[in-house]
């Protein structure tokens, strides 16, 4: 049985790999079980991988809808688009859930040239300059020539100093961070010259979905008790996390949504958050 990717490639239909992504939803095994034989009878040769993803989130949220939340994070990435600004945004708010001071969209000058730098972070004598690479494609992937571009950007705003939140600092660390996957020869370039990249699947052991699992900062598009309306009232009064909700039950005002409605996504979002994943192999 062949399935077709985004590109529009059909490939072997894998039921194994299937089954793994069933489980990093939190799902227990006798869950999965259950969900990948309620899918079984839907799937046929030349099931597109979106409407594949579609059907095994239907199923996923029948059972519990903090698993298909979890499920949808790389779409919920994606729907932080479409132009990337509240992905920044997003980044930012990991590396101050990580105990930094973030700010986006600033212009600094460097060396030779001014750069638009997308997040600058700072704890004790670290500041990084951090430069986002959203997509939109579900496929895409980071060539070589972003980190080869980025790493001379780095050298040119570094032994400069700067000052941000009131220190002043030179730059100690560039990241690179995407939402999308990296070319092998974006990872040998990277690994060569020691540079920090953060892709959806990379560095294997602590990639965004595994960050984003072992830590909690769920973008708040991964609510499914929240509508498309919904996410984008709740992103532009900057309420960017499911923690922020959490939080401040308060952003819920900005949506149309009576109490039965609050109270049921309160609930997804605190077991998102905090529901145990000790099962998930990392």
């Amino acid at each position: 049985m062949k399935v077709k990717k985004h590109s529009g490639e059909l490939v072997d239909f894998n039921p194994n790999s299937l089954r793994h992504s069933l489980s990093r939803s939190g799902a227990s095994d006798k869950e999965v079980n259950q969900v990948f034989d309620a899918l079984k009878p839907k799937i046929y040769d030349g099931i597109s991988t979106r409407e594949l993803y579609e059907i095994a989130f239907d199923e996923l949220k029948l059972t519990r809808n903090t698993y298909a939340a979890r499920y949808s994070l790389k779409k919920a990435l994606r729907d932080l688009g479409p132009e990337g600004f509240y992905f920044e945004k997003w980044v930012a708010r990991m590396f101050q859930e990580d105990g930094y001071k973030a700010i986006t969209g600033q212009t600094i000058q460097g060396h030779a040239v001014t750069h638009e730098i997308d997040v600058v972070a700072s704890k004790g004598n670290d500041l990084l300059a951090i430069e986002c690479k959203f997509r939109n494609d579900v496929d895409a992937k980071i060539s070589v020539t972003t980190p080869m571009y980025f790493l001379s950007r780095v050298q040119d705003i570094s032994n400069k100093p700067y000052t941000f939140f009131n220190k002043t600092l030179q730059v100690t660390q560039g990241w690179l961070v995407t939402n999308a996957y990296l070319t092998a020869d974006s990872k040998t370039f990277g690994e060569h010259y020691k540079m920090n990249l953060l892709a959806w699947d990379y560095p294997k052991k602590r990639s965004i979905k595994v960050i984003v699992d072992s830590n909690g900062e769920y973008p708040i598009t991964c609510l499914t008790t929240l509508s498309a309306d919904d996410k984008a009232r709740l992103l532009k009064a900057q309420c960017i996390l499911v923690k922020d909700v959490i939080r401040d039950p308060k952003f819920l005002q900005v949506i149309q949504a009576d109490d039965n409605k609050k109270y049921k996504i309160l609930k997804e979002a605190q077991e998102l958050v905090e529901s145990p994943l000790e099962h998930l192999k990392l």
